[in-house]
């Protein structure tokens, strides 16, 4: 059968590797033409065009950049037509695949939307139209089956989370040379250099009170070095390393993580951490008002209660750092706590096994019996 796939940044592109992996398992005659990048077309998928070209980020990015983005969708559908896929796999980058998705669904192709867009955080009012344009949705959040059943009336599949195995695979892929000879603690400041400016001199602070541990930023591979060095020339137990994350959190004491994916892949690491959030004051204040959730780490939202300490906002300060970060090294409680809770974690995201592997049997097994009806 022919899979056309859509993804638009680095997490969809190995998160659509994966998928591929495992649909090429069922179907040994799937062809396979894909968005994406160099994992999807390593996994064995035809690249048409490389998620570099289309990742605009922020209101200015996207506006500076609207006829590409135009011109982009008006390429996208030609090459879809001339394709003739069996069926459309959206993954994850909403601004773009729900335009994609209502589209298709106009030429009569078979929509699956895999990893859903976090409506249930904001822009709730997509999801009327989104139940209109997407045959199948397949969720990776456990509460999100249960947030599209009960107020939208809308059975979707549950899969598990494909970090899950992404993390099991790397920890026994990750080198054994040690990144420093005292315990280390991991500085997950984020990608883009506004954030980091916003949050890592804050952490920074926290290094000189506790000389005995060594403190490990994980840099963006776009960001240049002399960014960095000119950020932690004044610590002198204060290091950085560049596309090692993974090997970072698998040799860390505990770490201190901007919101966002990087809270699970610490949890699933099992790294004691505290999250770290903070904007500019009018960015915070129509956040407040936007997004409706109880927490902002995803560790938080899936376990529904506070297992990892939240400093947001004027709460992200040197001396609330210190504390609670102390908390995570010195209280035994504390630690067998976070133990449990991340156990726990893993096994709701472990939901009957490997997620992309359950992802494609959906989908494989909704075309087959498609095609069977016909």
């Amino acid at each position: 059968m022919k899979y056309y796939i859509i993804a638009g940044e680095a997490s969809g592109d190995l998160h659509g590797s994966n998928l591929i992996k495992e649909l090429k398992k069922l179907d040994s005659a799937a062809d396979i033409r894909c968005w994406g990048g160099d994992l999807m077309q390593q996994a064995g998928g035809t690249l048409v065009k490389h998620y570099r070209e289309l990742a605009f980020m922020g209101f200015v990015e996207v506006l500076m950049n609207i006829r590409t983005i135009f011109k982009n969708l008006r390429f996208c559908k030609e090459d879809i037509l001339q394709y003739q896929p069996d069926t459309l796999v959206l993954v994850d980058y909403p601004g773009f695949n729900l335009r994609i998705a209502e589209w298709a669904k106009q030429q009569g192709i078979k929509v699956i939307f895999y990893i859903s867009p976090q409506v249930w955080a904001w822009k709730e009012s997509r999801v009327k139209k989104m139940k209109q344009t997407i045959d199948k949705m397949i969720v990776i959040l456990p509460f999100e089956k249960h947030y599209f059943k009960e107020k939208w009336n809308w059975d979707v599949a549950y899969v598990g989370h494909p970090l899950v195995q992404v993390i099991e695979n790397q920890k026994s892929k990750v080198k054994s040379q040690n990144l420093s000879d005292k315990p280390i603690i991991a500085l997950l400041p984020g990608s883009r250099k506004q954030e980091i400016l916003k949050k890592l001199p804050i952490m920074l602070e926290v290094a000189p009170k506790f000389p005995n541990h060594q403190f490990i930023v994980a840099k963006a591979p776009s960001i240049e070095d002399e960014f960095y060095n000119e950020l932690i020339r004044s610590y002198p137990n204060v290091s950085w390393v560049s596309n090692r994350t993974y090997e970072l959190l698998s040799q860390s004491t505990a770490a201190l993580v901007t919101s966002g994916t990087a809270t699970l892949e610490t949890a699933l690491f099992e790294v004691p951490e505290i999250v770290c959030y903070k904007g500019s004051n009018i960015s915070y204040q129509i956040a407040k008002r936007v997004i409706k959730v109880k927490y902002i780490s995803l560790v938080n939202l899936i376990m529904d209660k506070l297992v990892v300490k939240e400093l947001i906002q004027n709460d992200l300060t040197v001396n609330n750092l210190v504390h609670e970060l102390k908390n995570l090294l010195e209280n035994p409680n504390r630690q067998k706590q976070l133990s449990a809770d991340y156990k726990q974690l893993k096994e709701v995201l472990s939901f009957n096994g490997n997620a992309s592997e359950n992802a494609a049997k959906i989908i494989y097994e909704m075309l087959t019996s498609a095609n069977d009806q016909q």
